[in-house]
């Protein structure tokens, strides 16, 4: 089997993975100010900007484990990254290393790839697809 045929069946399928895997790490923050799990210290109140942060993140991160309407999720879910690296981190350092923002970085762009490459196969947005186009 050469690179070429290795690329072709492979890549679809690790978009795939790459989706599930970044939006169940995704959710666990989610979870973690909505549902109190894993514990911390952080318990927004109701309607405060981390609280729909948090909303956005279990229900965002839950549409995109599983694939469901995963281009737009994935393309909103860039945004709120976006918005929570410059509200959050940049005002502490120009440097992400330094101010706790590496992870918005990477889910902002993992998440705007999404948003353009789609789900990939194993996702429920391919079910449909296949069940319109008679496959």
């Amino acid at each position: 089997m050469d690179v070429r045929t290795i690329t072709v069946i492979w890549a679809p399928r690790m978009l795939s993975i790459l989706r599930i895997v970044a939006a169940l790490v995704f959710m666990a923050h989610g979870t973690q100010k909505i549902l109190g799990f894993p514990p911390s210290s952080m318990n927004p109140t109701m309607f405060s900007l981390p609280w729909i942060a948090g909303i956005l993140e279990l229900v965002g991160g839950a549409l995109l484990v599983i694939g469901l309407f995963s281009r737009p999720v994935a393309f909103i879910l860039s945004g709120e990254m976006a918005v929570a690296y410059f509200l959050a981190h940049a005002p502490k350092s120009f440097f992400p290393a330094l101010n706790g923002g590496d992870a918005a970085i990477l889910f902002c762009f993992v998440f705007l790839y999404i948003a353009v490459a789609g789900p990939g196969p194993l996702s429920v947005d391919a079910q449909r697809r296949r069940g319109t186009d008679g496959y």
